[in-house]
């Protein structure tokens, strides 16, 4: 697969898995019918809360640790797919940290310790290791 389209298709599944995020809110908020906003309470019938059930607050901070990984993986990734390095190891590097980044996801919202910290630590691991060879395959040895 040329390395633009491998981008693009590891966008759309990170894309999709923190879509997914949201609908786990909107589920953990219905099933305890307990909304922080009071149209919200009104329209489906529940009760005004002061703040977020525990499902909502997991979610929420699973989704800010991805806006703290997936942007900078998907800026590196970028850079790698124009500068044309390796496919296969690009192959790698997206499959394995869309694996992580999802089982890390599951892990956040279950409270699934050590295992949340595992998926995270091997997510951040393939970018350091994304970003050690795109610095020394591409601004090391040269692209120009």
């Amino acid at each position: 697969m040329p390395l633009m389209r491998l981008y693009a298709l590891t966008t759309i599944i990170l894309a999709l898995k923190m879509s997914a995020i949201s609908v786990a809110q909107g589920v953990a908020r219905t099933k305890a019918n307990a909304f922080v906003n009071p149209e919200d309470a009104a329209m489906f019938g529940g009760t005004t809360v002061p703040q977020e059930v525990e499902g909502v607050q997991r979610a929420a901070k699973a989704w800010l640790n991805d806006l703290e990984n997936i942007p900078i993986f998907l800026i590196l990734a970028l850079i790698y797919a124009i500068a044309g390095l390796s496919a296969n190891l690009f192959l790698v590097y997206c499959a394995v940290f869309i694996v992580a980044r999802i089982l890390h996801t599951i892990f956040y919202l279950n409270a699934m310790q050590p295992w949340r910290t595992i998926a995270y630590t091997i997510g951040a691991l393939t970018t350091l290791a994304l970003m050690i060879h795109l610095f020394v395959g591409f601004v090391l040895v040269g692209g120009d």
